[in-house]
């Protein structure tokens, strides 16, 4: 019998993730997010959310509540001159306002303390189940607003996370909001759980269990909780990557004789592509963002390097990374411009961004065996993971190399992180 439990996102009782930012940009922008105003005892801090959000960026910094000198829930109400002198650069304001039956109306204003000018003015009708994501949306807008870059505050991270003993080890796929909070186990397993990749639409995430003590591809379907063996060859199954339009996966899978390639799977008609035929280790694939190419892992060099094929027949592959002797685990940034692989560097792994067009490199993280990078949907952060402690941890890093921060469990290993589309299921 095949230990599995399922559930359709279950809330997680265990292994609550913690932020902490360990390094922020020189002069980040000082900001007031007041208290916001509420006719109802509310179950989320609607402007502490915003608070955390915009900490948590590195790029600002919020003024404490207690140094406040006055907390306006209205734009008459606001004194300019009195946010000027505790040296505030913006002040967010708000009311929530409870329509009854649970439902509520976020209203949220943003102004430049300078100049005196409403830069934003917003109402998102909310119910109790998404406050939190509300706030996180008012979050993007916020963010957006000030920098200029979309937020990508209002999405989520799937990663695994293990807990105990060899002998009585339990594997944990599990997704939560992009602060860590809100996880909830999408699947539990006494056998190892790798590889979560996010379908476009955010309503999947295709995932190798070895269950049997074998690899298998699944698709589940995070609604309901129902999942589909898509791949399941005598051999590796593994690496698995939602294609741009969501209807496809690439794959690596091994052949008879051992041989890894890269293959392409329809998952309606369940015939499989094969992209790469080489007697070299072909694995890691990554789609570019136009659905018509693939970036991978190939140690046909000599050591493990990234290269790009086309998939338009007898296209052959090209390599794309030349700096450093080990470039590995590709992920392509939404816009196609940024590569985020694992790289050697003074002999330990570390994450590096890799131009796509012109293959130079930059380190961006510091660790000593960082792995799996995964970019947030705006472009401008990698999530990875690493090890602090002895034990797994999360960490990213801005693609400039501006800010860095640490998502950490005090009571698993948590590895294997993929960040989600914007439109990821609540």
């Amino acid at each position: 019998m095949v230990a599995v439990g399922l559930t359709a996102c279950a809330p997680s009782a265990w292994a609550q993730l913690t932020i902490q930012i360990t390094h922020g940009v020189s002069a980040p922008i000082p900001i007031g997010l007041v208290p916001f105003g509420s006719d109802a005892l509310l179950p989320v801090d609607v402007a502490g959310v915003i608070n955390s959000d915009l900490d948590r960026s590195g790029r600002f910094v919020g003024l404490a509540r207690s140094n406040m000198l006055q907390t306006p829930t209205t734009a008459a109400a606001v004194d300019f001159a009195q946010w000027r002198l505790v040296k505030t650069d913006y002040v967010v304001i708000g009311r929530v306002v409870a329509n009854g039956k649970g439902m509520y109306r976020v209203e949220f204003e943003l102004f430049n303390v300078v100049t005196a000018e409403r830069l934003l003015g917003f109402a998102l009708p909310a119910t109790v189940k998404n406050l939190r994501l509300v706030a996180h949306q008012a979050s993007d807008m916020i963010y957006e607003k000030i920098l200029g870059v979309p937020g990508a505050f209002a999405t989520q991270i799937a990663y695994v996370s293990v807990q105990g003993t060899p002998r009585s080890r339990r594997w944990r796929l599990v997704i939560a909001d992009s602060d860590g909070e809100m996880p909830r186990t999408v699947l539990e397993s006494k056998f190892p759980i790798m590889s979560p990749s996010w379908a476009p639409d955010g309503e999947r995430l295709a995932y190798v269990s070895f269950e049997g003590e074998a690899s298998a591809v699944y698709v589940q379907t995070l609604l309901t909780g129902a999942r589909d063996r898509v791949s399941a060859r005598a051999g590796i199954n593994g690496a698995p990557a939602f294609s741009p339009d969501g209807k496809r996966l690439a794959l690596a899978l091994s052949q008879s004789d051992g041989n890894v390639d890269v293959f392409v799977l329809d998952l309606a008609a369940r015939t499989t592509l094969r992209v790469t035929d080489d007697p070299a280790i072909d694995t890691e694939p990554s789609w570019a963002p136009d659905g018509r190419s693939l970036y991978f892992t190939s140690d046909r060099s000599g050591r493990p390097q990234i290269y790009k094929i086309n998939l338009s027949a007898g296209a052959q592959a090209q390599r794309v990374t030349f700096e450093g002797n080990y470039n590995a685990r590709p992920r392509v940034s939404p816009d196609g411009t940024l590569l985020a692989v694992v790289t050697l560097d003074q002999g330990v792994y570390r994450i590096a961004s890799v131009e796509a067009a012109t293959g130079r490199s930059r380190v961006l993280s510091t660790g000593r065996l960082d792995e799996a990078p995964s970019f947030a949907p705006n472009g401008q952060t990698i999530l990875y993971s690493a090890r602090g402690a002895g034990h797994g941890v999360l960490e990213t890093a801005a693609i400039d190399g501006s800010v860095t921060s640490r998502i950490s469990a005090l009571d698993a290993d948590v590895r294997e992180p993929a960040w989600s589309p914007r439109v990821a299921t609540r």
